[in-house]
């Protein structure tokens, strides 16, 4: 079977002005105290998006699977890495089902500092949701930084963040989904169920806008891509689909200490995979496929009932579902080392052909072009798609671009250790000249006291001499 290229969509993003945003930000007074309150809101909404990356990631999503298949490997967002970016941990509470019943006014003026008055004669309707304007949220905003009441000032700022970058719908307008998200403060699931839900929505329509938090997903894919100097500063100025396709699994960054809390959530109730409620509808995720972004080995293909796709719309017919989803968060599987097994990381071979299987079948949305990164001595007219009659193809070119690249990262570690070697004689070098310094310097000082000593010596004998002499002097007059 050939690798087939699949035409590619566009597909936009929410861009919001956020200059009024950044205004309020600058006015906190403490940001790490912030931070401890509400995560990492400001530098989330601080991201700046590379333009192009996002719209070339959703050209990979996965449909079947809900995950992102490239060439060789799968990337799959998880909630431990999204609670790892937005800075807040995954609470024990069910998360937003939008089951719940609209926060009363009092409710809402008492968590933002405001009187209930406030938020009668200022809730209204827009786009079908009920809300606040954001406007009103902005003016009571900069009052209370004028006044100097700082935890009112970063409530209004934080639920700002939330309808405007974290849950991004109407323009201007933070809906009740949003302020009852706020509310709850377990907002992670929330945010990776928008993430899917709206990236899988749209794929299947082909086209459109994704409504999920932009910088979030960004922060993800790129925390994954190589982290070397080439690729950050792409000299070559290429699009990111030609950066993106020659990546294989050896070039990928899989796990980072940094979001691994122990355990990972595998799964809830009775589903075999973990369901996701977002503010449109639900979708299951399947961490079985994540687990070597958790330093966990991956031994055999998944098991087709692992990764059964679910989705739904909140529309009419989908209460019973959205019943089950929430239901089954009552009781969330965790799995960690015992489960699991040592963190080596390793793939076997057969799931890697699983992977190549799905990549074949699913097909590429751009070309397989060699970056002039891994041989630059390849002609400047890359190919356009590349034919594999088989899988044992595939990974044979596979096999030898991963030997190309350890060829390169083999003289890489020689040059450094040979470096090392010579950086070793320099310091060795350096501190033989430092004691032979030291030496010499305690020569001359021991020359130095020697002089002076003979120096007095001679005065002494000089003095004992005229005394001598001064004595025969006397006797002779005598």
């Amino acid at each position: 079977m050939d690798l087939k290229k699949r035409n590619t969509k566009k597909y936009s993003f929410k861009e919001p002005d956020l200059s009024r945003l950044r205004e309020l930000g600058a006015l906190v007074p403490f940001p790490e105290d912030f931070q401890k309150r509400y995560g990492k809101l400001l530098s989330i909404f601080n991201t700046n998006v590379e333009e192009g990356i996002l719209n070339t990631l959703i050209q990979f999503y996965d449909p079947i699977y809900h995950c992102f298949t490239f060439v060789d490997y799968q990337l799959v967002p998880t909630l431990e890495e999204y609670s790892y970016w937005v800075g807040l941990p995954i609470s024990e509470r069910i998360p937003y089902t939008g089951l719940e019943e609209s926060p009363a006014p009092s409710v809402i003026a008492n968590a933002l500092h405001l009187k209930t008055s406030d938020i009668v004669s200022n809730r209204t309707k827009k786009g079908g949701f009920q809300g606040l304007t954001s406007n009103f949220l902005f003016k009571k905003a900069f009052l209370f930084a004028k006044n100097g009441d700082v935890a009112a000032f970063e409530t209004i700022l934080a639920l700002l963040i939330y309808g405007l970058v974290l849950f991004p719908n109407i323009d201007s307008f933070v809906d009740n989904s949003t302020i009852q998200i706020f509310l709850g403060g377990n907002p992670v699931p929330t945010l990776l169920a928008d993430a899917y839900h709206s990236i899988h929505h749209r794929t299947h329509k082909g086209e459109g806008l994704i409504l999920c938090c932009a910088p979030l997903l960004y922060r993800w894919f790129i925390s994954h891509l190589p982290r070397t100097r080439h690729f950050k500063e792409n000299p070559e100025k290429l699009r990111w689909a030609q950066r993106i396709m020659p990546l294989t699994s050896s070039d990928i960054v899989w796990y980072d200490a940094a979001y691994d809390v122990g355990v990972i959530i595998d799964g809830c109730g009775e589903f075999s995979n973990v369901p996701l409620l977002g503010t449109r509808g639900g979708i299951s995720y399947n961490p079985t496929l994540a687990r070597r972004q958790f330093g966990y080995p991956m031994k055999d293909r998944p098991k087709s009932i692992l990764l059964t796709g679910i989705f739904y719309l909140n529309e009419e017919g989908s209460q019973h579902m959205r019943e089950s989803f929430a239901r089954a968060w009552r009781n969330v599987h965790r799995k960690g080392r015992d489960q699991l097994g040592k963190k080596l990381g390793i793939v076997s071979e057969d799931c890697t052909k699983w992977v190549i299987s799905r990549a074949i079948e699913r097909g590429m949305p751009y070309s397989f072009e060699k970056s002039s990164s891994v041989d630059a001595s390849s002609s400047t007219t890359p190919p356009s798609v590349i034919p594999f009659k088989t899988i044992d193809e595939f990974q044979e070119l596979l096999a030898r671009l991963r030997l190309e690249k350890d060829a390169w990262e083999r003289k890489f570690r020689e040059s450094e250790l040979e470096n090392q070697e010579l950086k070793e004689k320099l310091k060795e070098q350096e501190r033989v000249l430092s004691l032979q310094s030291g030496l010499l310097m305690e020569k001359e000082e021991m020359i130095r006291v020697k002089d002076a000593l003979l120096r007095q010596d001679s005065k002494r004998k000089k003095r004992q001499g005229d005394l001598f002499s001064s004595g025969l002097d006397s006797r002779f007059d005598g």
